[in-house]
């Protein structure tokens, strides 16, 4: 399985939840299977999504998902810990672990040659952290969405991309869709 494959399993899950998509391919695939204002698609700041979706955690209510990758993750591994300090019920952190740098070519990452970021994660104080073969993603996704987090879930898939078109939308029309749909939950 690929991150694409993984992404069609979980979109019927993102119901309500708002969503933090790593930048680059990440981004598009979930934008081409399922386009939401509950969705902010990453265009940059490559390692941020989990940062970024755990502040958005902290604001609201509402359960706040980071889909980031392991090359991302490894770049902000004070991410790791800081989700622990902060212990927000309402997050959860899905790695989509494909061993590469996906977006600049596939070039191997750390996870590739054996680094456990779900050992990681545990080892920071996220109790709840697994590791899970990309098919078993959703079934995992769906047990956490019905318990509180936080929650690291670290789903191993295959690299590659599919061929798709970037995202039709500037970073300011990202940005104030999605502010609004986060201000309207808010209400």
């Amino acid at each position: 399985m690929r991150r694409y494959e993984l992404l069609q399993s979980i979109a019927p899950l993102l119901t309500d939840e708002f969503v933090i998509c790593n930048l680059g391919f990440p981004s598009q695939e979930l934008y081409s299977i399922r386009d939401t204002d509950h969705h902010f698609y990453m265009l940059g700041s490559m390692g941020l999504s989990s940062s970024i979706g755990l502040g958005l955690a902290m604001e609201i209510d509402n359960t706040v998902i980071s889909i980031d990758g392991d090359g991302s993750v490894l770049m902000n591994l004070g991410t790791l810990s800081t989700i622990a300090l902060e212990d927000r019920k309402n997050f959860i952190l899905l790695i989509v672990d494909n061993g590469s740098y996906g977006s600049t070519g596939d070039q191997p990452t750390h996870t590739a040659k054996g680094t456990s970021l779900a050992a990681i994660a545990k080892a920071a104080g996220i109790a709840s952290s697994v590791e899970v073969a990309g098919v078993d993603a959703a079934e995992k996704l769906a047990e956490c969405l019905k318990t509180p987090g936080p929650h690291v879930i670290v789903a191993k898939v295959e690299p590659g991309s599919p061929a798709l078109t970037p995202i039709p939308l500037s970073s300011l029309a990202i940005r104030d869709r999605f502010r609004d749909a986060v201000k309207q939950a808010r209400t």
